[in-house]
C-alpha cells in the first residue's frame, strides 16, 4: 500500500468503527470544557468527569469561580492530581477571562495559550470541540498510533501534530483526533496490546513495530 492508501484505509476504518463520536470530557459550554481539559493533564477522563460536577456545582462560570479561593478549588480537584498548579491556573484564567473577554472564552489558539496553565494541546481541544474550528490536538494515544501506523517518526508531539495535519484532510481533523483516541483506548493500547484485535495496525502498521510485537510474543 502507498502512504495515501494507508491513510485512506485508516480513515475509513475509523469512520466505520466510530460513526458517532462520544466527547470524552463532559461539559456544557466552552468555559466548562476549558476547565475540564486543563484538569485532565496527567489524569484520566473518567476521574475528571467524576470531579468536574463537584466543582461546577459551586462555580460553572468565571464570575463564580473567582469568588472561590485557590485553596477551595484545590480541595475539590485534589483527586485529579497536580492540584496546586491546576487550581492556580483555574483561578487565574477565570480572572483574565473576566478582565479581558467579559467572561467569554476566546476562539483563537494563540489567545487561549496566553492563559495560565493552558498549553497548546488544551487550547487545540477547546477550539476543536467547543467552536468546531479545525485543530489536531495530540495526546498519548494519537502520538503512539501515528508512530505504530508509520505516519510519524514519534520524535515528539509537535512533529506528530504537523504530520497529522499534513496527512489528513482538514475537514476531518476534529472527528479524526477523537476517533484515534477512542481507537487507541479500545484496540491499540500501550499496555496489554493485542495485535489480532488491532485491525488498523495489523493491516498498515510500521513493519518494525509489528516485528517487535511478534518477537516479544514468541519469547514470552
Amino acid at each position: 500500500m502507498t502512504k495515501a492508501e494507508k491513510v485512506s484505509f485508516a480513515i475509513s476504518k475509523l469512520q466505520e468503527l466510530y460513526p458517532t463520536i462520544p466527547v470524552p470530557l463532559e461539559h456544557k459550554d466552552p468555559y466548562t470544557l476549558l476547565i475540564a481539559v486543563l484538569m485532565s493533564a496527567q489524569s484520566t477522563d473518567v476521574r475528571v468527569n467524576q470531579i468536574t460536577p463537584l466543582l461546577f456545582e459551586k462555580a460553572d462560570n468565571p464570575f463564580d469561580m473567582v469568588k472561590l479561593s485557590v485553596e477551595e478549588i484545590r480541595e475539590i480537584i485534589k483527586p485529579v492530581g497536580l492540584s496546586p498548579m491546576k487550581s492556580k491556573g483555574i483561578h487565574g484564567l477565570s480572572k483574565i477571562l473576566i478582565e479581558k473577554y467579559n467572561g467569554g472564552v476566546p476562539k483563537e489558539i494563540e489567545l487561549l495559550e496566553e492563559l495560565p496553565a493552558v498549553g497548546h494541546k488544551t487550547a487545540s481541544v477547546v477550539v476543536s470541540q467547543a467552536f468546531g474550528i479545525p485543530a489536531f490536538p495530540v495526546d498519548t494515544h494519537i502520538h503512539r498510533l501515528m508512530y505504530r501506523w508509520g505516519f510519524s517518526n514519534g520524535k515528539n508531539v509537535v512533529q506528530t501534530e504537523k504530520d497529522a495535519k499534513r496527512l489528513f484532510p482538514k475537514p476531518l481533523w476534529n472527528d479524526l483526533h477523537l476517533q484515534i483516541i477512542w481507537y487507541g483506548r479500545d484496540y491499540s493500547p500501550a499496555r496489554g496490546w493485542d495485535l489480532e484485535k488491532d485491525i488498523i495496525t495489523k493491516t498498515i502498521g510500521r513493519k518494525s513495530v509489528i516485528d517487535e510485537y511478534l518477537h516479544k510474543k514468541k519469547t514470552r
